[in-house]
């Protein structure tokens, strides 16, 4: 079966060696996903706004790729400050609804950059939808 890799276009998945999305069949995993737009970050302090802009952007990457949140059966949240979990896990939560794909967060020490709170993985399988 054939294995699709989609690009953001972003210089880092070149530098770093990395798709935004691979696709094969009709499952899609999405790479690591972050409060950025146009390379900044975005909501420097806010994790819950964080949280959703790196949802949107998530949705984004799976939309060009024929997915949708609908499809989501796995998210992996990254966090720099796990005493700030609901304030994530609320936004998690209002975005996918009665979704609800299995799901993990864990504290790391850092993410790449200082001001980045929130890092989202998804796995999506087509036609998983609620």
């Amino acid at each position: 079966m054939k294995v699709t890799r989609l690009n953001s276009g972003s210089p880092w998945e070149g530098i770093v060696g990395y798709s935004r999305v691979v696709v094969r069949g009709d499952a899609a995993w999405v790479s690591g996903t972050t409060s950025t737009v146009d390379g900044l970050v975005v909501h420097p302090g806010d994790a819950g706004a964080q949280t959703r802009q790196a949802l949107v952007t998530l949705a984004a990457a799976l939309e060009r790729a024929g997915f949708s949140l609908n499809d989501v059966v796995r998210t992996r949240m990254f966090v720099t400050d796990i005493s700030r979990w609901e304030e994530i896990g609320r936004v998690h939560g209002e975005v996918f609804g009665d979704v609800r794909p299995a799901s993990t967060m864990v504290q790391v020490s850092a993410l790449i950059d200082p001001a980045m709170l929130v890092e989202i993985e998804a796995d999506a399988v087509r036609g998983a939808g609620a």
